[in-house]
């Protein structure tokens, strides 16, 4: 702190003396899990007026997604410190929404919460009113994940057996958690949108029998696409849209359990000769993304968006990044500037970083993924239990939830925080707007449909640095911790 103290700086120094006592909801509420017993409430300091309302989180873990009480005020610019200009004449890309990948074991977990609980921790994660983070944007498994407790499908059989009509595809194995959890989170947020990705089709369909790699015969594509339109159907049976669906989920990841190998040339065939022409005949809106899997193979995608019968069908390229670089998304849009960018997928692993995974999922995916034109950002999995269970054997052992649920105790962690800064400000329907990167500030901006401009930051330099925010011809001038992440909307 003694660096930030002595800054020549009037808005440093307000900062420091007018921080708000009084903690958000989301911050009431991570006291009561660390300790089990209610936190006291601290009476909120007098508002002060100010232009700009700053939400912020220090590396250090002494200030967690908490709004600032500092006077931010537009002035004439009177200093030579690093701005970020902000433009709203230049747009970019609209945003979807930001959130995590439920899987079922997230499910699971929340749902064996008692009742009362498991409605608080459900609304602070999907209401958008004041004390809540809004999240937006949900994927979850068509079938299981690696982070289910065990791997299934919706047509399991017995060894020899086949089922081309699909008569025992049943969805029955998501009524336990998965279905009741979902259908909580719709009474809250009604347009949350839902992506669904298979890890893999059932074994029958599949070149090795096994759960485990193995690649889909071309003799089922047609039954698959079929599997795909049952799977959408009943989903909306029960109340639940399935906004997009990707084909595969890390198809060139066949060691997964469950993983399947796709090629790109089988995925455009599949597109193209079946699940599109499938699709249309039952009329179903579901976009189809392609690909998700890692930025060091932009090639893969593009190499199907480059066959027009199964562009066709094609909503856009979704992508993780455990390989290659985020620009491997511009490298794509540019190749088809009309289809859409997504970003579905980034662990987390146990017991982590604080500081660490703090800078790196917000400046490479938050700020990286956005300025790289993708319409959202998920984190994986929503929820772990203290051992990072349950997972199958052979799955993810140390992925770290946003939440860490221990019995009735709730742990917020890293995850939880990045998606916050976004997700409660950026709503679908923003788009981005412009701005420029001074120094060691990335950053991202967007405008929201009811006309606010909301300014994600991270302070990747070794000290505190404070810079100012000019829009309209006037500035405010902030500062950031090093390593503090700020989100600034007015």
């Amino acid at each position: 702190m003694k660096n930030v103290i002595n800054r020549n700086s009037i808005a440093t120094a307000l900062l420091l003396l007018t921080v708000s006592l009084s903690a958000t909801g989301c911050q009431k509420k991570n006291a009561t899990a660390a300790s089990g017993t209610p936190p006291v409430v601290v009476p909120p300091a007098t508002p002060v007026k100010t232009d700009v309302a700053f939400w912020l989180t220090n590396s250090d873990k002494s200030v967690l997604f908490k709004k600032q009480n500092v006077a931010l005020l537009f002035k004439s610019p009177s200093n030579n410190l690093p701005g970020i200009n902000v433009d709203t004449t230049q747009t970019f890309q609209d945003i979807d929404g930001f959130g995590y990948t439920l899987t079922g074991g997230s499910a699971s977990l929340m749902n064996a919460l008692p009742e009362k609980q498991k409605d608080a921790l459900l609304k602070e994660l999907f209401a958008t009113d004041s004390n809540n983070i809004g999240v937006s944007y949900l994927r979850i498994s068509v079938g299981a994940s690696d982070l289910s407790a065990t791997p299934f499908s919706y047509n399991d059989l017995p060894a020899g057996q086949t089922d081309v009509n699909l008569q025992h595809f049943s969805i029955d194995k998501e009524r336990t958690d998965l279905l009741p959890i979902l259908k909580k989170i719709l009474a809250i947020n009604p347009n949350i949108k839902i992506l669904g990705s298979p890890w893999s089709a059932p074994t029958w369909m599949k070149t090795n029998n096994s759960f485990i790699g193995g690649s889909l015969k071309p003799e089922y594509y047609s039954v698959y696409a079929q599997y795909f339109v049952k799977y959408i159907q009943a989903m909306k049976a029960e109340g639940i849209t399935i906004d997009a669906i990707t084909i595969q989920n890390e198809p060139l990841h066949p060691g997964n359990n469950p993983s399947m190998l796709m090629q790109a040339i089988d995925q455009a065939t599949f597109v193209k000769n079946h699940l599109g022409p499938a699709f249309e005949t039952a009329n179903i809106k579901t976009k189809i993304i392609i690909y998700d899997h890692n930025c060091d193979r932009p090639d893969y995608p593009i190499s199907i968006l480059n066959d027009p019968e199964a562009k066709k069908y094609i909503d856009g390229s979704a992508f993780h990044l455990y390989a290659g670089d985020i620009s491997a998304l511009s490298q794509v849009h540019y190749a088809h500037p009309d289809k859409n960018i997504y970003f579905t997928e980034q662990w987390i692993g146990g017991p982590g970083n604080f500081a660490g995974d703090l800078k790196w999922h917000v400046e490479t995916l938050i700020i990286g993924a956005t300025r790289n034109w993708s319409r959202n950002v998920l984190e994986w999995n929503l929820a772990a239990d203290p051992s990072y269970d349950p997972h199958t054997n052979g799955g993810c052992t140390t992925c770290m939830g946003a939440i860490t649920v221990g019995g009735t105790s709730i742990t917020r962690n890293p995850a939880y925080y990045i998606i916050a800064h976004a997700s409660k400000f950026v709503r679908p329907g923003s788009v981005r707007i412009n701005s420029n990167t001074p120094g060691n500030i990335p950053n991202v901006a967007f405008k929201t449909p009811e006309g606010k401009k909301v300014l994600i930051a991270i302070n990747t330099a070794a000290a505190a640095q404070t810079f100012n925010i000019n829009f309209n011809g006037k500035a405010v001038t902030a500062t950031l911790n090093a390593g503090a992440v700020g989100t600034f909307v007015w």
